[in-house]
This record gives C-alpha cells, structure tokens and sequence, in this order.
C-alpha cells in the first residue's frame, strides 16, 4: 500500500473570510475510484455536487485534515512576509500530520520549483512531493483535497452569513461582497473581523468613496 496524499486551498483570493486548506490521504489503489465517483476539481462542481461527493471521498479516503486560516492571519502575514509562505507553513503541518509516502499538491508560487523546494524544507518525514500548477486537473486526490477545502470553507461562509449578513461570495469581483464593504465605509462603521484589512479592495473602494468616483470602480 502507498498512501498519496492530495492538498488543495480554497478562498486564497477573497477580500472577506478564510482561507482553507486540506490534505486528503489515500490508498493509490483506490484513487482510479475517486475518478468512478465524479471527483475533479471542486471549480467545475456546482455546491450541490460537492455535497454529495463530500460522503463517498470520506469512504474512499484514510485521513484528512482541514485548517482554517482567519482573516487576520492573513493579514498578518501579507505585511510582514508573503501569503504564499504563510501557505506553505499550512501544507507542510498538514503532511506531517498525514505522513504520506507521496504528497501531491498545486503550487501556488509561479516557481513550482522553488515552492517545492521549500515545502521539503519543512517536512520532518520522508515524503515524496509533486508540486505542479492545477494539480487538481492532473491528480485526483488533489481534487478530492479540493472538494474537501471547498466545502468547509462554503460552510464558513454560510455561518459567517448568520452572524454578518449576507456579504456574497467575499470575493472582490462580486457586486455584493463590494456593496457590503461600501455599505459598511459610508456609514462609518468599523469593518468586521472577517474581512481582509490588508486587501487593496478596502483602500480602493475607500479612496473611491472619498473621490466619488463608485460608478467607475
């Protein structure tokens, strides 16, 4: 038996909520298995579908692990270092805790070789590592992993509705996530916990509050 293990983020990219990522180990056996059951990268499921694979990847799987990491640990990091380290610090806990004998993970550096190497840096094990970009198109535990950081995270999420209102996704690029934020400056309210201080959203919207200028944002 060789035991691979897949890791995958979800909500790097957001200006409000976490960020999640997961490891997912399996047997290599079993893996052709993931690919009978629908499994591929959690962006091409609908929340549904990543619903109803949550259960069978946990049948299929031996282990996983989910961290959650909270917006000010994000911005903690994006002003003292860079996001990525603060990802690598994540990935290499989670395979120490996983012990795989093969780690399979998407790179999130432009140098899949420099993240590799610093994801080895960081393992007190003898693990094999494949780092590659969208590794959830080329390994299936990495989409598994995926579907798993995915789903937490759109649990967050939701959770985070009921406490702040609905703010949409929490990405930039989504009118309702930007109308909340806008909503919150004009008022004069102090953002919440949840959103990314650190994000260039915040400074941009704010400055396009100051000038009047919304309409072209």
């Amino acid at each position: 038996m060789r035991l691979v293990a897949g890791l995958d983020e979800a909500g790097r990219g957001p200006v409000i909520g976490p960020m999640v990522i997961a490891g997912v180990v399996i047997d290599d056996s079993r893996i052709p298995q993931l690919l009978d059951i629908g499994v591929k990268d959690s962006k091409k499921l609908t929340p549904k579908k990543r619903e109803e694979l949550l259960g069978p990847i946990m049948e299929l799987i031996e282990r996983h692990r989910v961290e959650i990491i909270p917006p000010e640990a994000i911005d903690g990091i994006r002003v003292a270092k860079n996001i990525n380290l603060l990802e690598v610090e994540v990935f290499t806990g989670i395979i120490n805790r996983l012990s795989p004998d093969v780690a399979q993970i998407g790179s999130v550096d432009v140098d899949c070789t420099r993240f590799k190497k610093r994801i080895c840096a960081g393992i007190n094990q003898s693990v094999e590592v494949i780092s590659v970009h969208h590794a959830e198109d080329a390994y299936p535990a990495v989409a598994a992993a995926s579907i798993v950081a995915k789903t937490a995270r759109d649990g967050e999420i939701a959770s985070l509705w009921e406490q702040y209102g609905d703010f949409g996704s929490g990405y930039p690029s989504d009118p309702k996530t930007r109308a909340y934020i806008i909503n919150k400056i004009e008022l004069g309210e102090a953002l919440p916990p949840i959103v990314r201080h650190s994000w260039k959203t915040i400074t941009e919207l704010a400055n396009c509050i100051k000038n009047g200028s919304l309409k072209t944002f």
